[in-house]
């Protein structure tokens, strides 16, 4: 049976190899390897602490390697980033252990037969090195890329908006973990009565300081094992992406279009608003996503739900001016999920440049299915301008017919500009962007 660190090195090795994204592949891997909760907790830390430390744990690294590290193995490369990590970071295995089993590590996954000399060779003069110095680059945004583990040019992107220290903020932000939040079905169970039946399970169960019907959990081990999960009392999402739906202002039997809906949590969050009366169409492009929209409506029991294939950037005739309210939650960048999904940082940015292109297209199309009166809601999970208040004000521009609407949210008040960006330094929330339109009356 693999062992924790054998896990977090295979996860690793196919993100630098195949590009595979961690979250997805750690979850395939933990399953066949069946570890038990607390092995699969530090293969987890072990593969997330290694992908929000990386750039730090090479710069280090390459102090004691006498051959560039592009230069190694992917697998020799990944174990010294694991091995390093736990060095730096953890402190409950002795150093020289987590030396050893590094050392046995790439004796198993790696070809070359003096690999496991060479990573004896670093990770032993690592060791005699500590305490190790901070790192220092070339000026004040190389230094931070290296020390929060963000490449440059998001660094300088993110600065251009918040300046030196409030892109310091977010960078150290991203790299904190992240906490879970239920949102929990008041359509089926009280908040009072699903914090019980998670207690009594042995979860770590508080209320939500400021979001009204949200819990944070910890210590859930595996989620579809609680009976309150299985009885669809609720489901987990970031409290940005749910108030984005709370933006909307839904009223029960309302119809609502879920353009780009996968994996269906403002679907959720729509009937759960909506007292389940009404109809929501959830669609997306992905046959096997329809299938998990489904599995997550039938627990939640969201009946009015009605998942669907449709591409939300080619036009439905049947559906112009149809929907109260249509949401488009846009493909974006997901720069705002970092501390969720940590190897987004390292995304090239030059593919990025044409997701704006892409963001209009689905905004252009989507708005035809608003009736006059209705609400048209944009949503990014980034944080980008770009993708967010570009994209709103050069459809405004094409669209006299719609006008940003002022919303009011739990604890944050109302929005004047019928805009908010959530960021993670401030709102303890995933980054997200969420913009509020309305089609006047009267318009066709």
């Amino acid at each position: 049976m693999a062992s924790a660190r054998e896990v977090a090195l295979r996860t690793l090795t196919a993100c630098a190899k195949q590009g595979a994204w961690s979250d997805g592949y750690l979850k395939r891997m933990l399953k066949e390897a069946q570890l038990d909760r607390r092995d699969a907790a530090l293969a987890t830390r072990l593969c997330f602490g290694v992908l929000q430390n990386q750039l730090l744990l090479d710069w280090h690294l390459s102090r004691f390697s006498n051959q560039p590290l592009r230069r190694l193995e992917v697998p020799v490369l990944c174990n010294l980033r694991v091995a390093a990590y736990q060095l730096l970071f953890l402190d409950k295995v002795p150093p020289s252990a987590a030396v050893n089993e590094a050392v046995q590590l790439t004796r198993t996954c790696c070809r070359n037969p003096r690999a496991a000399g060479m990573v004896n060779a670093i990770l032993r003069a690592m060791l005699r090195a500590m305490p190790l110095p901070e790192p220092q680059g070339a000026d004040v945004w190389e230094t931070l890329s290296i020390a929060t583990s963000h490449p440059r040019w998001l660094v300088e992107r993110f600065a251009q908006r918040l300046g030196e220290e409030g892109v310091r903020a977010l960078l150290h932000a991203d790299n904190a973990q992240p906490p879970m939040t239920a949102q929990v079905n008041v359509c089926a169970a009280t908040v009072e009565a699903v914090a019980d039946s998670l207690s009594g399970e042995g979860v770590g169960v508080q209320a939500h300081p400021w979001m009204p019907n949200c819990l944070i959990l910890s210590g859930t081990g595996n989620l579809e094992r609680l009976s309150a999960y299985q009885k669809g009392w609720f489901y987990v999402q970031d409290c940005a992406a749910r108030l984005a739906v709370t933006a909307a202002g839904l009223q029960p039997g309302q119809r609502v279009l879920d353009c780009c809906a996968a994996p269906g949590g403002k679907s959720f969050a729509a009937a759960i608003d909506l007292g389940n009366q009404g109809e929501i169409v959830s669609c997306d492009i992905h046959p096997h996503k329809i299938a998990l929209m489904e599995a997550g409506r039938n627990r939640l029991g969201a009946s009015i739900m009605r998942p669907m294939l449709q591409n939300a950037a080619q036009p439905v005739a049947a559906w112009r001016g149809q929907f109260d309210t249509v949401i488009t939650d846009v493909p974006c960048s997901g720069l705002g999920i970092i501390r969720k999904k940590p190897d987004i940082r390292y995304k090239d940015p030059e593919p990025l440049a044409g997701l704006p292109e892409v963001q209009r297209r689905i905004l252009d199309n989507c708005s035809a299915y608003v009736r006059p009166g209705g609400v048209l809601l944009y949503a990014t999970c980034t944080l980008l301008e770009a993708e967010n208040e570009e994209i709103v004000r050069s459809f405004l521009a094409g669209h006299q017919d719609f006008a940003l609407e002022a919303f009011q949210l739990p604890h944050w008040g109302v929005q004047q500009e019928g805009m908010m960006t959530f960021w993670p330094h401030i709102h303890d929330t995933d980054g997200f962007f969420v913009a509020k339109l309305r089609r006047m009356e009267g318009t066709q």
